[in-house]
């Protein structure tokens, strides 16, 4: 069933891959730890030692997993942005195409709101924590109001980015120039001297 000389790193991800995979045409509910195995050729003892806890595990890791491969996109994504003006704004139009067009999370927002949020809410503090540390550098390097901590600012600007992907109001997140406004003027006005 594995590939010879596939090492447990590469079959766990085979796995979570197969898990979000699954997803996005099942549902949670309808998630099978036997597709999973299937899914990514292996059989379901395999499966099951790298995820002891069962399903449970498996969506939880798979989540956690799917969230970091976003954050390594978004970063390239954004890498070459000269200023953070243009990092926010590169970032919110990726991240809003890449939530928009991922299969697995509109068939769990269809199907598994319930079931999924309260998961998504687990890793939320984690997933703030990020976005705010990886924007301090670019909030440091700005000339900030008088009186603005850089940890604050990075941490608001996390919030607020986190808080419009989702539900982004009057915002229309496909349009650059209405990104580049949303930016100046509910991001970096407050925060910017």
């Amino acid at each position: 069933m594995v590939a010879t000389g596939a090492g447990p790193a590469d079959v766990r991800e085979r796995l979570l891959a197969a898990a979000i995979e699954r997803v996005a045409t099942t549902g949670l509910a309808g998630l099978r730890m036997e597709d999973v195995a299937r899914g990514a050729g292996v059989g379901r003892a395999t499966l099951y030692r790298h995820f002891p806890g069962g399903k449970d595990q498996l969506v939880d890791e798979a989540i956690t997993w799917e969230v970091g491969r976003f954050f390594v996109a978004l970063a390239e994504e954004v890498a070459d942005a000269p200023d953070l003006r243009a990092r926010l704004e590169r970032g919110l139009v990726f991240a809003h195409r890449a939530m928009a067009g991922h299969a697995a999370l509109a068939r769990v927002l269809e199907t598994d709101r319930a079931q999924f949020l309260p998961r998504l809410q687990d890793t939320s503090a984690l997933v703030v924590a990020v976005v705010r540390d990886y924007l301090a550098p670019a909030v440091a390097a700005e000339r900030l109001r008088p009186g603005i901590d850089v940890d604050e600012a990075a941490e608001y600007l996390a919030r607020m980015v986190l808080s419009f992907l989702p539900s982004p109001g009057r915002w229309d997140l496909d349009d650059p120039a209405d990104v580049a406004r949303l930016v100046d003027r509910q991001f970096l006005a407050g925060i910017l001297a």
